[in-house]
């Protein structure tokens, strides 16, 4: 069977990776792909293109789709596939939404019981500002839309909130993103992602994670795609388990059904572990990124014969299992990310990685048959091991031979999640 997968970055390649692991699939087109995707055969079609990508796969012979990020997703990528006959892994455009506007899904929470933190929504930065007159500090202020998971802000008092709300509703950093704002109280804890499989009834949780926003050491600097992950996260007890599955996860699901928007595909759960159980701060319509690098290494189970039952409605049937052990992944990064930073540097990668470590390729393209960076997330290593403190010290040993001019990383990667676990 040939397949597509929507898509560029790292987490689209992990996807692959484990795509190709099923001998039923004979070819992989990624669309567009990158540079250093050797499992597929990258198609310079944008994931935005959507009569683009429907065309492709009616003239390729292509059995089934993935549709990895949120954009396509959103813009209802899956919706046109499937109207072309073309099965897909991945939640419809109505679905969709739980991640599209925060709006909607604060308050989809709201209104059926589920617990996030308390908040506001506004469309007129002079109300929001009226309302920050009686905030506490620090808070949180959110784009609506999709914003390359940087629509989020962290304000330590007034004056880091008013430039907030310039920057999102006035400047319009975030473009159309920022005509709403949600204002939210600032929840403390550990944070915990969880992505899980559902089928509209079925919630099947993968392996529990924990990433690393901050760009610098210390959990310092700006806010970033995600610098590195590790799972399991060790604040994800069975207990907390337990609660996240009666009081988010099942309620979420039926939520989305209740408002005739049935969720088939990835739904991540971005949660805070509060001294009042957890909490969800986010919802994501599709795998995360860096979290799915971390993740699926761990999966024994055939990826593509769960995606097929996603979508069949059929995963009750399966049993899935994972990898015991734990796993670490590293983000190598260009100097100056998120931000400013050059690229177009020759990329050196490890024929044979050290500890049979994966590299998942994020950010690079082929310039005259070169590998050379190509973005500000260059390229994740993720080592599995029988033990965490193993795992993070054989990912960052593999990720010394990747080599690129201005890299960049941070160096405490899993350290809070050895410092719980006493190791």
């Amino acid at each position: 069977m040939n397949i597509i997968v929507i898509g560029s970055g790292g987490r689209e390649h992990a996807i692959i990776k484990k795509l190709a692991e099923n001998p039923e699939i004979t070819k992989i087109y990624a669309l567009p792909g990158n540079g250093g995707m050797k499992e597929a055969e990258c198609v310079p079609v944008s994931a935005k293109d959507l009569d683009g990508i429907v065309e492709f796969a009616k003239t390729h012979d292509i059995g089934f789709a993935v549709v990895a990020p949120d954009d396509p997703l959103v813009l209802g990528c899956v919706d046109r596939l499937e109207e072309a006959d073309i099965p897909c892994f991945g939640p419809r455009a109505n679905a969709a939404i739980i991640e599209g506007s925060k709006v909607f899904s604060k308050n989809l929470m709201k209104k059926y019981g589920i617990p996030t933190a308390a908040y506001e929504v506004f469309d007129d930065p002079a109300a929001a500002r009226a309302y920050l007159d009686t905030a506490s500090f620090p808070i949180v202020i959110k784009a609506d839309g999709l914003a390359l998971g940087k629509g989020v802000l962290i304000c330590a008092d007034r004056s880091e909130a008013d430039a907030a709300l310039s920057e999102i509703m006035e400047t319009k950093i975030f473009g159309e993103s920022g005509n709403h704002v949600v204002i939210e109280e600032f929840l403390t804890g550990p944070e915990v992602s969880v992505l899980a499989f559902t089928d509209g009834e079925t919630v099947v949780p993968m392996i529990s994670s924990m990433d690393h926003k901050r760009a610098g050491d210390g959990d310092t600097g700006l806010n970033t795609g995600g610098m590195g992950t590790v799972a399991p996260n060790p604040y994800y007890t069975e207990e907390v388990a337990e609660r996240c599955m009666n009081e988010i996860f099942l309620p979420t699901i039926r939520a989305m059904n209740a408002e005739g928007r049935t969720f088939k595909g990835c739904l991540y759960f971005g949660l805070m572990i509060t001294k009042d159980g957890p909490k969800v701060i986010e919802y994501n319509c599709r795998f995360g990124d860096p979290e799915t690098q971390v993740v699926l290494p761990l999966l024994e189970t055939d990826l593509f014969t769960i995606m097929k039952a996603t979508r069949a409605g059929t995963l009750s049937s399966l049993d899935i299992r994972w990898k015991k052990g734990a796993a670490c992944c590293v983000i190598l990064a260009s100097a100056g990310y998120p931000k400013k930073y050059e690229s177009g540097f020759p990329l050196i990668l490890p024929e044979q990685p050290k500890h049979g470590a994966q590299i998942f390729v994020a950010g690079a393209k082929l310039k005259d048959g070169v590998l050379v960076t190509g973005g500000g997330r260059v390229v994740g290593v993720t080592a599995v091991a029988p033990t965490l403190a193993e795992a993070v010290k054989n990912a960052y040993e593999a990720a010394e031979d990747v080599k690129f001019e201005n890299r960049t990383m941070r160096h405490d990667i899993g350290a809070r999640a050895l410092a719980c676990k006493g190791e």
